[in-house]
């Protein structure tokens, strides 16, 4: 990630821990110039004094940078799109990573704003995300690439239409709390099979990092993976069984479902 350049001055609506993960993989891999507002001061002077951030008001942050994130929470677009609407916005990227809020919404608010819409995950924190992107009609190709590089700086990025957002925030924008759940079951599977808890804890997060690099670096598709582990008959195949048995796979997609419907159902409510 290191040889990714953002040349543009950046500005941060909203200092949160999605926007400290970004601003920690900008200054990662560069010094560029960022400025960012938050109702929360201390927030800002602990990112100040982090990563050389600059404090500013929502007005500073709007004129005086080339690129605009907007990190806020659903529930507080629309006043920060109304507050944004007084502002020179014009010629400026808005990247919005508000869940449910369309880009429909953000241009009709904004009209003939550059908006892209993305999606990342918390991994984020550990530069390991992977960022779902949306480009605006109003964006250019020079705007779109410095959009990917900035999330290309916490893990991957992947563009595609907005209609696949949904399953997108399904699967990879929550997917991250299903991992965390299987996690905190099979410690707590461990612990009453008689494992210590710090002997369960470093069983089950090394066998979660262990696979995910699997996965990630065998070239082997996951099924695959499974069936060399699995033995006929054996211990892995046993519990395979109790899996399938209890329809595992039936749970995973009404789960995933849920969360792609709920996605809708947001993005119904801000619509308005």
């Amino acid at each position: 990630m290191g040889g990714i350049i953002v040349k543009e001055k950046i500005g941060f609506v909203g200092a949160g821990n999605l926007a400290e993960a970004i601003i920690k993989g900008l200054t990662n891999s560069q010094s560029p110039e960022i400025r960012m507002t938050d109702r929360f001061q201390d927030r800002l002077l602990k990112l100040q004094q982090i990563y050389g951030a600059i404090p500013a008001t929502l007005e500073q942050v709007v004129l005086e940078s080339d690129i605009i994130i907007i990190a806020v929470k659903p529930k507080d677009m629309v006043d920060v799109m109304g507050e944004i609407k007084k502002l020179a916005f014009a010629g400026k990227l808005l990247i919005s990573v508000a869940a449910g809020i369309s880009l429909g919404i953000i241009e009709k608010h904004l009209p003939g704003a550059a908006v892209v819409r993305i999606m990342p995950n918390t991994a984020c924190a550990v530069l390991e995300s992977v960022t779902g992107m949306v480009k605006g009609s109003q964006v250019s190709e020079e705007q779109a690439k410095s959009a990917a590089g900035i999330f290309a700086t916490v893990g991957k990025v992947l563009w595609l239409e907005e209609h696949k957002m949904n399953a997108l925030t399904a699967i990879s924008g929550s997917g991250p709390a299903y991992y965390y759940l299987f996690t905190e079951l099979l410690l707590k599977a461990g612990i009453e099979l008689g494992l210590s808890e710090e002997e369960a804890e470093i069983l089950v997060c090394q066998t979660l990092i262990g696979a995910g690099h699997m996965v990630a670096q065998s070239g082997k598709t996951p099924g695959r993976l499974r069936e060399e582990v699995t033995s006929p008959n054996g211990t892995t195949f046993a519990a395979l069984q109790v899996f399938t048995q209890a329809g595992l796979g039936e749970i995973i997609f009404k789960a995933a479902e849920a969360a792609a419907r709920r996605g809708e159902e947001m993005a119904k409510e801000y619509a308005g």
